[in-house]
């Protein structure tokens, strides 16, 4: 088993610890994620932390593990997001049964003994479609001292090129000269605390001087070739090929005795066929068409909040050959409350509604900014323009067909007003209204199509099958008992769950895309595999529909189907 460490809290989402992981299966080699050293995301507010990402065994997490996956086209589970919190709970467990009577326990050895346990343990999970152990693992960012203490005997534990690491650091420019004293004083830093960094990483606006890294290289007791740059490009999916150029791959070899590997040449030519589909797929072409999507949203002022969100609809645009161009939309400015207190800003908020050639309304909690999200899924509904609803924003659109086509007036959700004469959205009964954490239906679930839903857009995305496989993350659901109602109103439920009663699509028939999933199929979209729920709404936005559902069509018996979408085809 090899590791790399990648550590540096500087400067994140730079694709670090993804990169190396991305090169490392470019040899052949499966990877994993080892645990990422973070608090639980389950409860942060989205403005503070951004997304909550949901693993496939509902684990909630930090917006970084989804990196991880869409880089690496991995499924990790809750295993993979170590916590202070869980070692700790861990060890005290373990003291409780007595598995430490007679002696005391302390955090030097037994909760750095804990932490490369789990480590070593989680390592072994296959976490890829091979179902096999991996090779190797890339581990996350490192947070406080018992976990750094743990990672410098692990060093040592899993013995001479078994382990390497790699250490980011900042390199600012100031007047037009490049500042190397953070990188000095943070690899100073480092040693201190019992880690020896193999390899810097510098991030910088611009490629370093070659006199700048002699210097860092100088100060830092490593050699020249140890030193890389990680300059400004155009989109965080060619850092690996910024990396490739500077010799990382040839350095992992070195450190980790890779060529001692034995690789199966299947697995070998996978890998190599891995990176051109890469260098293909995320290399900048010259004056691509853009494609102006509308994001009506709440938690505007962060964009972290949706970043799975984001990163889907750039894998779309990418598969589509167009550029992602999103126009940020406060859901608040969308409102007749915001047309009395400030018309202009009220007025801008619709024009570039108006202008954009779809509309996305993803998920939330909470009142703020519902009135707007409605407003936007009647003008999309209305003038015909693709319009995509993800978990909160396909209850948006149920509403707001209660409102407008079913005459349900003061349609609403029981979330926003529990006395409300029709609440067409209500609170799922097996959930908890006094513990919130983990209490949410979490995870992947499968959604059956309906019979009689052969018409289904969406189901001719997932390639015309009779279920698909997405992860959720809601506490309410469409109430069961207006389904009929809102059926004679032209609003499809064409997806629900085993039992019927929940509502997980709901599709409109005679549009060019009106779709409303329960789910979160953005956390499953792939930097080579692209949703095929946001695929479809950027087709469908573009103008290209037809086609890609026939390429799926074409590909549904090839191996290379992966969530409905085909490795190998661009539109």
């Amino acid at each position: 088993m090899k590791y790399v460490l990648v550590s540096g809290g500087v400067i994140s989402g730079i694709g670090k610890a993804s990169s190396s992981g991305l090169l490392l299966k470019t040899t052949g080699l499966k990877v994993t994620i080892d645990p990422y050293l973070n608090v639980d995301a389950g409860t942060l507010g989205p403005l503070e932390h951004g997304e909550c990402f949901v693993l496939q065994d509902g684990g909630e997490s930090d917006l970084d593990l989804g990196n991880y996956e869409r880089y690496l086209n991995l499924n990790l589970t809750n295993e993979n997001n170590i916590t202070t919190g869980k070692i700790y709970k861990a060890v005290i467990e373990r003291e409780r049964k007595g598995d430490y009577i007679g002696r005391t326990v302390q955090v030097v050895p037994h909760i750095t003994d804990a932490i490369q346990d789990w480590i070593q343990r989680v390592a072994k999970i296959p976490v890829d479609d091979s179902g096999e152990e991996p090779d190797g693992g890339t581990v996350g960012d490192i947070e406080s001292m018992p976990f750094v203490e743990a990672l410098t005997q692990f060093r040592y534990k899993v013995g001479k090129g078994n382990m390497m690491n790699i250490h980011v650091s900042y390199v600012p420019v100031i007047h037009g000269e490049e500042k190397t004293k953070p990188t000095q004083h943070a690899i100073k830093q480092m040693r201190s605390a019992g880690l020896v960094p193999d390899l810097i990483a510098c991030r910088c606006e611009r490629a370093l001087d070659e006199v700048t890294v002699q210097k860092i290289a100088r100060s830092c007791q490593v050699e020249f070739e140890q030193v890389v740059t990680v300059r400004d490009i155009e989109t965080i999916y060619q850092v690996p090929l910024l990396l490739e150029e500077q010799g990382l791959l040839a350095r992992l070899r070195e450190a980790l005795l890779l060529d001692q590997l034995p690789l199966p040449p299947t697995l070998v030519h996978k890998g190599s066929g891995l990176w051109q589909l890469w260098k293909k797929t995320v290399v900048s072409k010259p004056y691509l068409e853009p494609v102006n999507i509308a994001l009506v949203g709440k938690y505007i002022a962060l964009p972290d909040s949706y970043l799975s969100v984001i990163k889907a609809l750039e894998h779309s645009a990418m598969r589509c050959d167009r550029k992602l161009n999103l126009a940020w939309i406060d859901a608040e400015h969308l409102e007749d409350a915001t047309l009395q207190s400030d018309p202009t800003t009220y007025h801008k908020a619709w024009s570039q509604l108006t202008i954009a050639s779809g509309c996305i309304v993803p998920g939330g909690f909470g009142g703020r900014g519902v009135a707007g999200m409605v407003k936007a899924a009647k003008w999309a509904r209305e003038c015909k323009i693709p319009y995509l609803g993800i978990c909160l924003g396909m209850q948006v659109a149920v509403i707001e067909a209660a409102q407008n086509l079913c005459g349900l007036k003061g349609a609403t959700s029981e979330e926003f007003d529990a006395q409300a004469e029709h609440r067409v959205v209500i609170f799922m009964p097996e959930g908890s209204k006094e513990i919130m954490g983990g209490t949410m239906r979490l995870g992947t679930k499968t959604t059956h199509f309906q019979a009689g839903s052969e018409w289904s857009k969406l189901r001719a995305l997932y390639g015309d099958v009779t279920g698909m496989e997405e992860r959720h993350r809601h506490r309410y659901e469409v109430n069961p008992d207006y389904i009929e109602t809102l059926e004679k109103a032209g609003l499809n439920f064409v997806g629900k769950d085993e039992s019927g009663k929940r509502m997980e699509v709901v599709e409109l028939k005679d549009h060019p895309f009106f779709v409303g999933v329960q789910a979160h199929p953005e956390f499953k979209s792939r930097v080579l595999a692209p949703s095929p729920t946001y695929l479809g709404f950027i087709a469908a936005t573009i103008g290209c529909l037809d086609q890609v559902i026939q390429g799926i069509r074409q590909q549904k018996h090839n191996n290379k189907l992966v969530n409905g979408a085909d490795e190998s085809v661009h539109f």
